[in-house]
């Protein structure tokens, strides 16, 4: 029997709480959701209580108010940021509260707006927020993203349909790849992030010193690896020792690279979301690491500003495998959000790297020593394709095939 859309929500936000951040009795959790995710977001608080959560708290995100306050402001009130804030914010990481974020944000929400002032105000905040993003990066704390068919998110990706067949043709998707069809999805994610743990054990036993990417279109990019580099993917254990599944959905394997041994020509696959601003056909030339020739069909001045956020923000912090029948991709849709469509195709990302893919990268000498990069971004664009070929290069030079026509070639994927 088919679960009907109230069955598959509250399935949703089982998953969510149980395997997404596996809260225990007696954790405490925040949820960050947009207003269209209040039915979700009740579910999700009443499954957390029911297996003993001491607090929830719900930060409510209304994305047209950050449009006004740069639109209708000016530049004081834009760059305004009250300390208290952010001190809550880090207050909350340091008492152990796991994080829930919803993604539905309208992907064309700051087009027109100042540029400059979005970067400004971008910089501001991943400065004064560089704790909190530590401590997300580096897993001290359990999180997990999810997403929510907001009215503006699904008009921009189905925007022939009325608003209401978009909003329930997203619901669908977002149940689709985060496995809500399933007879037990809890179960099922267990099997799928046991079938990427193969696949990281796999990579992590090789140490390849770099990783290429090619395909016809223009991709040929040699990613070196960063010392002591280690493969993730799927469920990972933090500091607490739950263990979590960060992105939903995902089906990705990454690791750090080299921030100075990246050489050759990254095309994007897919167009990217970044700043309120859809960024399409970005390419990019590497030379010892860094990007030095960038542009893209749309949103270029963005795409550049973005890498202007520090020394860094021009350099790798990640490259991740994704098969080509991944779920995402199987649907046929272009999400133009990175949490879905990241997990369509590789990518790569700009700046942070995470300390966790890197050993004794929680010590911030032995992250930069090894290669790690540190960046107050960490911005991920895909580059893989249905016609992607990736190879691990082993110390000696010699070429060992990874992924074919952008599938996996290794037993461990089976």
């Amino acid at each position: 029997m088919s679960k009907t859309f109230d069955e598959k929500l509250n399935e949703y936000a089982r998953v969510l709480v149980e395997a997404g951040v596996a809260l225990q009795s007696g954790g405490k959790l925040l949820i960050n959701a947009p207003l269209d995710a209040r039915p979700l977001v009740h579910e999700m608080v009443r499954v957390a209580y029911r297996r003993g959560a001491l607090d929830v708290r719900v930060e409510w995100r209304d994305e047209e108010l950050e449009k006004l306050r740069l639109t209708e402001g000016g530049r004081e009130a834009a760059l305004f940021m009250p300390e208290w804030a952010m001190e809550q914010a880090e207050r909350m990481v340091d008492d152990g509260y796991a994080r829930i974020g919803l993604r539905g944000d309208d992907p064309n929400l700051l087009a027109g707006v100042d540029g400059a002032l979005i970067a400004e105000r971008s910089k501001k905040t991943a400065q004064m927020g560089e704790k909190v993003s530590a401590a997300i990066t580096g897993h001290t704390v359990d999180w997990s993203l999810g997403a929510v068919a907001s009215s503006a998110w699904a008009k921009n990706v189905y925007p022939d349909l009325s608003e209401e067949d978009a909003v329930a043709r997203l619901w669908e998707d977002i149940f689709t790849v985060s496995r809500i069809n399933e007879n037990d999805p809890v179960a099922a994610w267990k099997d799928h992030t046991d079938r990427l743990a193969r696949l990281t054990h796999y990579l992590n036993d090789q140490q390849f010193s770099a990783v290429h990417f090619s395909n016809p279109e223009g991709t040929d990019l040699t990613v070196g690896l960063a010392d002591g580099h280690v493969w993730d993917g799927g469920a990972m254990a933090g500091a607490t020792g739950n263990s979590t599944v960060p992105n939903m959905p995902t089906d990705e394997v990454f690791t750090a690279p080299h921030r100075d041994r990246v050489d050759g020509v990254a095309v994007a696959s897919k167009s990217l979301s970044v700043r309120g601003t859809l960024i399409q056909g970005i390419r990019m030339e590497f030379k010892d690491g860094k990007a030095v020739s960038v542009s893209a069909e749309t949103g270029e001045e963005t795409l550049k500003q973005l890498l202007d956020t520090d020394e860094s923000a021009a350099h790798l912090g990640e490259i991740a495998l994704v098969p080509a029948s991944a779920p995402v991709a199987q649907t046929g849709t272009l999400f133009n959000m990175t949490l879905f469509d990241e997990n369509a195709a590789s990518h790569i990302a700009q700046g942070r790297c995470y300390s966790t893919n890197i050993a004794g990268g929680s010590d911030e000498e032995k992250l930069l020593a090894a290669g790690g990069n540190k960046s107050l971004i960490h911005v991920d664009w895909m580059i893989g394709s249905p016609t992607t070929d990736v190879d691990g290069i082993t110390k000696d030079g010699s070429r060992v095939p990874l992924m074919r026509q952008g599938e996996w070639v290794v037993e461990a994927a089976n």
